[in-house]
């Protein structure tokens, strides 16, 4: 049996997202980002280098595509209902590429 993951509360996970601006913590028990890029293919070549993180990590976010130069990103911990440091990871990892 997987080892449960510690999930942090509203006010920690609001102190730990200062370092990652343009992410936010909103109400459906998600970490939120929007992203804007000059084309399509800038957006899809993004998208593909979250995959890669998301695959790497086993853990996958929610990409929506929208007015093709914008995405949408949801993340959280689903089996754990909540934010944990597998989310930080990838919060950390995302804000790291060239956007």
């Amino acid at each position: 049996m997987a080892e449960k993951l510690r999930t942090y509360n509203k006010e920690e996970i609001e102190e730990r997202l200062v370092q990652y601006p343009g992410w936010s913590f909103e109400e459906d028990g998600q970490l939120h980002a929007e992203f804007k890029f000059k084309n399509f293919v800038q957006t899809i070549l993004f998208v593909n280098a979250i995959a890669h993180l998301a695959e790497q990590a086993d853990h996958h976010p929610d990409l929506l595509i929208y007015s093709y130069n914008q995405l949408a990103i949801r993340l959280m911990t689903h089996s754990e209902k909540g934010i944990t440091d597998r989310d930080f990871d990838l919060v950390r990892q995302i804000h790291a590429l060239p956007h």
